[in-house]
């Protein structure tokens, strides 16, 4: 059975592709989850999370512009694009801790991203996270 970690991956390899391009990438979520083997409650919680972000992109990519300082949200690779969009995601809507949810994001990064990803990962969620508290 699948990690909700394993579901977080799908769903930040779900927003890369459509960060590339893959606008109609929601028609064939079933699809993707089932070739990632995830199922029955990790997959409701990853379409949830998936929609989520979709339904809301644009409240999130502001949450994440207004944090980023120097950087410039269309220069950001792809995949901290999307793993910044699903944990800002969760920071703003969800139930979680934003500790939590900041270290599952720096982990996918570990995975996915570069060496520099995961330090610029947790300083913008962190932000973002201190942000809704005030």
């Amino acid at each position: 059975m699948a990690t909700r970690q394993q579901a977080r991956m799908a769903v930040v390899s779900l927003l890369y592709a459509y960060d590339l391009g893959n606008g109609n990438i929601a028609q064939h979520t079933d699809e993707i989850l089932e070739e990632k083997k995830i199922r029955n409650k990790q997959r409701d919680f990853a379409l949830g999370l998936f929609e989520g972000v979709m339904q809301n992109l644009e409240v999130v990519d502001e949450a994440i512009i207004k944090h980023l300082k120097e950087w410039d949200f269309e220069r950001l690779g792809s995949i901290e694009r999307a793993t910044l969009r699903l944990a800002s995601y969760e920071i703003l809507f969800g139930e979680l801790d934003s500790a939590v949810v900041i270290n599952e994001a720096v982990e996918i990064t570990k995975a996915f991203g570069t060496e520099q990803s995961p330090k610029f990962i947790n300083g913008v969620l962190d932000a973002i996270s201190k942000d809704k508290q005030a």
